[in-house]
């Protein structure tokens, strides 16, 4: 193993010299936020007490990928099925690219595979947290320096 910046982590994604999951991916994203340690450090450090949000990310089945939805995006269902136990399948035979042009309130993660990962977020952060940079696997736009 070795140390790597969230940048360098995305662009090894993006080369598919490692793999991770999308929470992974949308903290990593959120790292890039961060140009070093000590601004992550004191970021942390101000906000610990404003407390956190736990969420459930939704999945969403397009005819060519998959979103996961997370809360206060606009497809988010208002009663999320958090057990499994009521089998809540969302699916649509729209493509994912037609589904954000059809949108305007993010907070998502698209999956098109397992290397090509994109956050979509426009939505107020809540408990003075910070939104992930909207970063695609598929372009080099961030400015990290972490």
């Amino acid at each position: 193993s070795q140390w790597s910046s969230p940048p360098e982590a995305i662009e090894y994604l993006k080369s598919q010299e490692i793999w991770f999951g999308p929470p992974q991916f949308y903290e990593l994203c959120r790292l890039c936020n961060f140009s070093s340690l000590r601004e992550l450090h004191k970021f942390s450090s101000d906000r610990a007490l404003e407390g956190c949000e736990r969420w459930m990310p939704v999945m969403l089945t397009a005819s060519d990928g998959y979103i996961q939805l997370l809360p206060g995006d606009e497809l988010y269902p208002e009663d999320p099925d958090y057990t499994g136990e009521k089998k809540i399948i969302m699916s649509t035979d729209k493509k994912v690219d037609d589904l954000m042009k059809e949108g305007s309130i993010f907070h998502r993660i698209v999956i098109k595979n397992i290397y090509k990962l994109a956050v979509y977020v426009n939505i107020q952060a809540k408990y003075k947290h910070i939104n992930p940079l909207m970063i695609n696997s598929d372009c080099s736009d961030y400015n990290s320096r972490l």
